[in-house]
């Protein structure tokens, strides 16, 4: 670490929360940066971690350099030279530099005064990466300092942080190596030695992952940050647990022989797995605790059906209930698929939408005020201002990590002076170890058994050789009066290149199968747009439908007999699985394709689980073990709670969580708000995202 000269003035621990201009008046020049990272206090600044490391500690000689890697020289300057920028071309600043093994060059683009600081006959290490330039190794903007220093960007393992507002990575470091110097001895640690075990000291952690003096200190300083950040979820999660065991919500008994009935009315018998399920939820109904449970089931395993007599059950109480979905396709899917089966139980089933007309909107409404209406199917309409309910018992949300909190809170806050009772519907099968985890707040029912007449998906790995092929038996298949779903990946973080990379493909394919009546829907579409073409692809009025991952959920279409997956290598195995579900749901026999050019053992294996499997729970499981640590700092996964330092892919980071979740059991039951640890009460903004993740120099 570099130390800084001494402080103007002594800290306190409160210094650590005030704005940095206040407290550090010395790093005033720098508090804007920090701001553009959004960081205004010294404690943010501690938490603002790298995202991964440079480790430039072996020192090479020149003659040993490797091209493509980064790496560090001791090298004597021989000659600079500045080459002046013409047009749009930058300067160019290029030293020579040599040492007993041989020579190379240094070259900076556009970077203003680095001749000032070299000279011919300085020593210096340089860090960087190198390339081969002709025959002579070249570092390209490499930092550099001279042979005795101590420097905190090279020779070292040298940290990457998230930047943003223009900053550069050796100012941040600068900054961030100054706020450890004044401030790390300020820490006051959340955790007892006891709580803490074998996990290093917060402030040793600090030190480590920010400024490490070796690689290898850099994992166990994580673990210690991952395990406060899971604590700090647990904690939530803990608190909400107790806060719920204070609540009531209607006792909706249901008697048996009304069960029975209930379940007699459906034209289908239920599997074993659904009546179990069916059980735990009326179970949890009559209590007067308000029932969180969370009801996962494979693609076409029946979690409708479980949902229907859930439904019919609260309203034969004299009850009334809600079934919300993030889309109006989805919506409507399940109004259809849910107003025949309660209808013929005796149940009254609205659909309400945004799209709807005033007039109609208006009825409703007061359908639902006067009790008359007993079940609303829609989209987050039905959370509106203008909605109010006689007595809502049961709240049913589909997919309910795509609704934010406040969405959730609001259908709950539909019930007036009780809670209703909140079931929520997944098609993601969610691993045991993670969902005891992430999902402890929820009790949880699965269906695995799926119900007979589902027709196995033949599932196959081809690539892009094989594209000829493919497109004639899609050309076929739309012949013999079937439909195909063609998926493209999101190629990098950006929505408008989604939309350009779906765009392109659809042209493609409109040229090389121009007998096919072909959609387009990706995510810059309108909503509105959006679901038109979903909709004429579902009426069966186009044959093969161009799409990114919004199809995932929200469409049935029983006539689909194909999903061809583009560059599947790029999709997680529950999101494949997931898009391999949409096809299979009619008669007809039907097939998965993923295209893939991935030549990588993991990628290939990971596929081959998928074309070898059709239980999305085994799928889930296999994902996790293929997947291991993921990216140093954690990987987010559809419907889980965001992590910047915790991996849910880490079996370390899972055995931290289970850890987290018995401490913070504990701590809630002695301590329900915290009170006596107020340090543990704010842990989580902490982990706040600070800025988006980028890799400038």
């Amino acid at each position: 670490m570099v130390t800084a000269a001494g402080p103007p003035r002594s800290l306190t621990a409160s210094d650590l929360d005030r704005p940095i201009r206040e407290a550090l008046p010395e790093l005033a020049r720098g508090a804007g940066a920090f701001h553009r990272l959004g960081i205004d206090t010294p404690r943010q600044a501690l938490f603002h971690l790298p995202f991964r490391y440079d480790d430039f500690s072996d020192l090479r000689a020149l003659g040993e350099l490797l091209p493509d890697e980064k790496q560090s020289a001791r090298v004597r300057i021989t000659s600079v030279k500045v080459e002046k920028g013409f047009g749009r071309k930058p300067q160019r600043v290029i030293a020579q530099l040599a040492d007993d093994t041989g020579s190379a060059e240094a070259v900076w683009f556009g970077r203003r005064f680095v001749e000032t600081r070299l000279h011919p006959g300085d020593e210096v290490i340089v860090s960087g990466k190198v390339t081969l330039f002709g025959w002579r190794p070249q570092f390209t903007a490499p930092d550099f300092s001279p042979v005795g220093s101590t420097s905190i960007h090279t020779a070292r393992v040298v940290p990457v942080y998230p930047l943003a507002g223009g900053a550069t990575q050796k100012r941040v470091r600068e900054l961030l190596a100054r706020v450890l110097d004044r401030c790390l001895g300020l820490v006051d640690d959340p955790l007892t030695a006891a709580e803490r075990g074998d996990l290093m000291p917060l402030a040793d952690a600090l030190r480590t992952v920010h400024f490490p003096e070796d690689a290898a200190d850099v994992r166990p300083a994580l673990d210690r940050l991952a395990f406060d950040e899971l604590l700090a979820l647990q904690l939530t999660l803990a608190q909400a647990r107790a806060a719920r065991a204070e609540q009531l919500a209607p006792a909706i008994g249901v008697p048996p022989e009304q069960l029975e009935a209930i379940i007699g009315a459906l034209p289908f018998a239920l599997t074993g797995d659904q009546r179990s399920a069916v059980s735990e939820i009326v179970a949890d109904l009559a209590d007067e605790r308000p029932m969180r449970r969370l009801l996962q089931g494979d693609v076409g395993s029946g979690k409708t059906a479980v949902a229907a007599v859930a439904l019919a059950a609260a309203c034969r109480s004299g009850w009334q209930a809600a079934l919300m979905a993030p889309t109006e396709i989805l919506a409507r899917q399940h109004h259809g698929g849910l107003e025949p089966l309660l209808s013929g139980m005796g149940v009254r089933v609205e659909f309400l939408s945004g799209s709807l007309p005033a007039v109609r909107k208006r009825e409703i409404h007061s359908a639902l005020e006067a009790g008359e209406a007993e079940v609303v199917i829609g989209t987050h309409a039905v959370i509106s201002e203008g909605v109010a309910f006689r007595a809502l018992g049961l709240a049913v949300v589909d997919e309910q990590h795509r609704f934010g909190v406040a969405q959730r809170a609001a259908l709950q806050a539909k019930g007036g002076s009780r809670e209703p009772h909140v079931l929520a519907l997944t098609a993601t099968p969610i691993p045991r170890t993670l969902a005891l985890t992430f999902y402890g707040d929820l009790a949880i029912s699965t269906i695995r058994e799926l119900p007979p007449g589902r027709h196995p998906i033949r599932t196959e790995i081809r690539d892009r050789r094989a594209l000829p092929r493919i497109q004639a038996f899609l050309a076929s298949e739309a012949a013999a009066g079937r439909q195909v779903f063609v998926v493209v990946p999101l190629i990098v973080e950006s929505e408008a290149l989604e939309a350009a990379s779906a765009e392109a493909e659809a042209e493609r394919l409109r040229a090389a199968l121009p007998d096919l009546r072909i959609g387009l829907v990706h995510g810059q579409q309108r909503a509105s747009d959006r679901d038109a073409t979903m909709q004429a692809f579902a009426a069966g009025e186009l044959d093969l439908l161009v799409a990114t991952t919004v199809i995932e959920v929200g469409i049935d279409v029983p006539n689909a007999s194909v999903m061809l997956v583009e560059d599947a290598e790029r999709f997680g195995l529950a999101q494949l699985h997931q898009l391999r579900g949409r096809v299979g749901r009619g008669e007809h026999r039907s097939f998965c394709i993923l295209l893939s050019d991935a030549v990588d053992d993991r990628s290939r294996e990971r596929l081959r689980v998928l074309s070898g499997s059709s239980d999305g729970f085994e799928i889930a499981e296999a994902d996790l073990l293929l997947r291991g640590a993921g990216d140093v700092l954690g990987t987010q996964q559809s419907g889980l709670p965001p992590l910047r330092v915790a991996s849910l892919f880490d079996p370390r980071h899972l055995a931290l969580a289970e850890r987290a979740r018995e401490l913070a059991a504990r701590l809630v039951t002695a301590d329900p708000e915290l009170a006596l640890r107020p340090r543990l009460a704010r842990m989580r903004e902490d982990f706040a995202p600070l800025a988006e993740e980028g890799d400038a120099a």
